[in-house]
């Protein structure tokens, strides 16, 4: 099980999550790729279309963008649309905005309330959890 679906299963009342787009510009597909998962959103597909990203990430490529859209059954004419909508554009901006406001320097990089986490397995995030749930 992934680890942050294993946080959200363990703590389904008292933990969010947010996800923050931060296309890395040595990825020359990364921006692009970014904004077709957005694109998949409005479709209610983002995460099946960011899961078939990541399992692809060595080899994304337009064509592969396209198979990805295609076998989750996407319109594909509303898919192209929203791709260049530029309120996506904007999103993805500000979101980079605020990661490098916060000093990420890759991903993934996970916070908790604001605090980045330097483990990333379940024992550390459970630990973190805890100490943010005692504080309130």
């Amino acid at each position: 099980m992934p680890l942050l679906q294993q946080v959200l299963e363990t703590y389904p009342k008292e933990v969010k999550l947010v996800f923050k787009n931060y296309p890395l510009s040595f990825h020359k597909m990364a921006r692009i790729a970014a904004t077709a998962a957005l694109a998949a959103d409005e479709q209610g597909k983002y995460w099946e279309f960011h899961d078939k990203l990541m399992e692809h990430h060595a080899t994304i490529s337009e064509e592969k963008i396209q198979e990805i859209a295609r076998g989750l059954k996407l319109d594909l004419e509303r898919f192209q649309r929203k791709r260049v909508d530029p309120a996506i554009q904007e999103l993805i901006n500000r979101d980079v905005a605020e990661a490098r406001d916060n000093e990420v320097t890759g991903t993934p990089t996970v916070f908790i309330n604001g605090r980045v986490l330097k483990e990333r397995n379940f024992k550390a995030i459970q630990e973190m959890i805890r100490a943010e749930l005692k504080g309130l």
